[in-house]
């Protein structure tokens, strides 16, 4: 019963954030929506019992967030100020209590019931590092390399593409400069 609820409040968590990640017109809103989706993604793995994904993926992907909202905050417009409206505070306050009820209640419910069993095989004197280690470089060593070589590709190419744009911007900026020194 717990593992059910805590499932469908993190799914239903996760698809919040990334939905206001898609529709937010403010980039930092959005960076900000994508870090909380990243942690409540997390949230499935600490589920599951496998407590070091659920940690690598909060430092990982959420600090990769994290300096992408650095970025972010460089390159857009961050001094203008942002009007917000609470347009019915009733809502605000009765989702707060209700989300912390609801946290209450999922961390009190393996209380109640003490008869949780894995549905997972596990080694004797095999800690959970070791078996991600062990099933990731015997069963799933070919998907690892395959997504190292789709990273690395990726990065290559991001280096590429703002090298070109700092050329482009660089260039620009010596015709601006050279017109301004033909014209006095």
């Amino acid at each position: 019963m717990y593992e059910v609820i805590a499932f469908y409040l993190f799914a239903a968590l996760t698809i919040a954030m990334f939905t206001i990640v898609v529709m937010s017109k403010n980039a930092l809103y959005a960076m900000s929506a994508l870090a909380g989706g990243m942690i409540f993604i997390s949230g499935f793995f600490f589920l599951l019992d496998a407590e070091f994904l659920g940690v690598v993926q909060i430092v990982v992907y959420s600090g990769a967030i994290m300096a992408l909202y650095a970025f972010g905050m460089m390159f857009f417009d961050t001094t203008r100020d942002v009007s917000e409206k609470m347009r019915s505070k009733k809502i605000a306050y009765t989702l707060f209590v209700l989300s912390a009820a609801l946290i209450v209640v999922i961390l009190a419910a393996p209380l109640a019931s003490s008869s949780v069993q894995a549905n997972f095989p596990t080694v004797e004197h095999v800690g959970n590092v070791q078996m991600i280690g062990l099933v990731l470089f015997t069963k799933y060593l070919i998907p690892f390399e395959l997504a190292a070589i789709m990273l690395l590709v990726a990065m290559i190419a991001g280096i590429v593409l703002a090298s070109k744009k700092m050329d482009e911007h660089l260039n620009i900026e010596d015709e601006e400069i050279g017109n301004v020194k033909e014209s006095r």
